[in-house]
């Protein structure tokens, strides 16, 4: 990043508590990792994900996933080598007059909640999308219970635009949950600076 502000907020998410965080494009190889984090049920009860995670599935959407021609982003963030926490940014869908927004997710194992990986996570997504690929809107769904995930996206300038109710089947239970949006505006046109030699 450039730009004294960025540097600074990178540089404190990097010196979070637990020890730095590096956060990087996520590898085929880092299916097994990801596969026990979202087997852990204090990972998979906040999402989408079942039981019994499968990394051959994980693999293949992240081989997918850096197909030519695709746009999505997976990150992983690490603390000490160990892979703590996960992010996704995808196309909301292949329709032209949406190509403008994405939708993410984001994940982050027990042990490591609470010193700056979600909040590191967040960072890397919001900067992809703003300075990198023009993205106006980032959606995204969380349980209404999840207050933890609630405030870190209100952090980033999201809002709550509606709820679902009965939402989804968890733990045997059906739990509504909120749609949340972050609008940016779009990047600046800057002309050049004189006629050409």
């Amino acid at each position: 990043m450039t730009g004294g502000r960025r540097d600074a907020d990178a540089d404190a998410a990097a010196r979070a508590p637990g020890g730095p965080i590096t956060i990087r494009r996520a590898r085929p190889d880092d299916a097994a990792a990801i596969a026990r984090m979202m087997d852990e049920p204090g990972v998979y009860a906040n999402l989408m994900q079942m039981p019994y995670a499968s990394e051959e599935a994980h693999r293949a959407r992240l081989v997918e996933g850096q197909a030519p021609g695709k746009t999505d982003l997976s990150l992983v963030a690490e603390l000490a080598g160990t892979v703590v926490g996960s992010a996704g940014m995808h196309p909301v869908g292949p329709a032209l007059r949406r190509r403008h927004a994405v939708v993410i997710g984001i994940s982050v194992i027990a042990e490591a909640q609470g010193k700056g990986v979600g909040t590191a996570l967040m960072r890397a997504l919001c900067d992809y999308a703003d300075r990198w690929m023009g993205v106006l809107r980032i959606e995204l769904t969380v349980y209404d219970d999840n207050a933890r995930a609630i405030a870190l996206y209100r952090r980033f300038g999201f809002e709550i635009e509606g709820r679902h109710r009965g939402y989804a089947l968890r733990d045997g239970r059906y739990v509504d949950a909120l749609t949340m949006a972050r609008l940016h505006a779009p990047p600046a046109f800057a002309p050049a600076q004189g006629d050409p030699a």
